[in-house]
């Protein structure tokens, strides 16, 4: 049976959060280049380790290897969907949020693809708030 999903990307956030409170080591899911873009900004930003995608056939399969710190303490302590198929949130450069007073990550869909929001604050461009990780 599959089941259709209207939000893909709220979908790849919630798989995060539930591997992460239950201490799995992987998580997998299907691949977009949107979930792409988001696992190497999160790679770049240090919140998981890697990511790897495989094909089989025509399903493409999103994997991401979590990371944990000392004690197996999780590097991801909230992930937040920000912008939704019914509210869309777009932000200038100036006004792009500062996740946890920069300790975390805003994810920006921006006319040069998608950026962490300091490098789009460098680039100063504004774009579509993805999503927050901190």
């Amino acid at each position: 049976m599959v089941t259709v999903v209207t939000d893909p990307i709220a979908d790849m956030l919630t798989r995060i959060r539930n591997a992460v409170a239950v201490g799995h080591e992987r998580v997998s899911m299907p691949s977009s280049k949107m979930k792409v873009g988001i696992a190497r900004i999160l790679v770049e930003e240090g919140f998981i380790d890697r990511f790897d995608v495989k094909e089989d056939g025509h399903r493409h399969e999103l994997e991401l290897v979590l990371r944990y710190g000392a004690k197996r303490a999780p590097a991801i302590v909230g992930i937040k969907r920000v912008s939704k198929p019914g509210h869309r949130v777009y932000r200038g450069a100036a006004d792009i949020p500062r996740v946890q007073d920069g300790i975390g990550v805003a994810v920006v869909s921006t006319s040069r693809g998608l950026l962490p929001d300091r490098e789009a604050r460098r680039r100063r461009l504004g774009g579509e708030v993805v999503c927050e990780v901190w």
